[in-house]
């Protein structure tokens, strides 16, 4: 994406808001975090030289393989889906409380029919090679290591197919967690 002076100068003064920290220092409340807050799963879309970014509120973070993971459901008929299978990073964002209308926005609206991240107000910031946000409280750099289709015959609770009533089963994304910015 080509990037005008004044552009790059405003997203220096933004990325100078935010320190970078190893996962191991997070103290956060993950069930809060991604569960209650939402998070927003964020990737370079080249076909549209933009940055897109989905709301997800399923996912989790913990440890998996001896490393920091985060782990996050998307759907096949999202837009967000192909570009996270095309991109080898992407970002998970924590917006600032008072963002929801953004994260509705980028919960419900397509990338594929609109700017989403222009309709929702939000501005993207380029951190450690991958897009967030300034009004991000954090912005964790993912590193994708594994995806994995969900099966309607790998449920072993039946009342879970209520959540797919179009037989539209997730994939899984488990991303290593590299870096966190966060701001100060």
């Amino acid at each position: 994406m080509p990037l005008s002076p004044s552009l790059i100068a405003e997203m220096e003064r933004i990325m100078a808001n935010f320190i970078e920290k190893k996962p191991t220092e997070l103290t956060e409340n993950v069930f809060y975090e991604i569960g209650t807050r939402w998070m927003l799963l964020t990737a370079y879309d080249p076909a549209n030289d933009r940055v897109n970014a989905m709301t997800a509120s399923w996912g989790g973070m913990g440890v998996l393989w001896n490393r920091p993971v985060l782990f996050a459901f998307v759907r096949p008929q999202r837009y967000t889906y192909g570009l996270l299978n095309d991109a080898d990073a992407c970002s998970a964002c924590f917006l600032e409380d008072g963002h929801r209308a953004a994260l509705q926005i980028c919960g419900t609206k397509s990338g594929r029919d609109t700017d989403k991240i222009t309709e929702s107000g939000l501005t993207p910031v380029e951190l450690g090679g991958v897009w967030g946000f300034a009004e991000a409280l954090r912005v964790m750099k993912l590193k994708k290591l594994f995806v994995a289709d969900m099966e309607k015959a790998n449920f072993l609770d039946p009342t879970l197919l209520k959540n797919y009533p179009a037989d539209d089963y997730h994939r899984v994304y488990v991303y290593e967690i590299e870096t966190v910015y966060e701001t100060e």
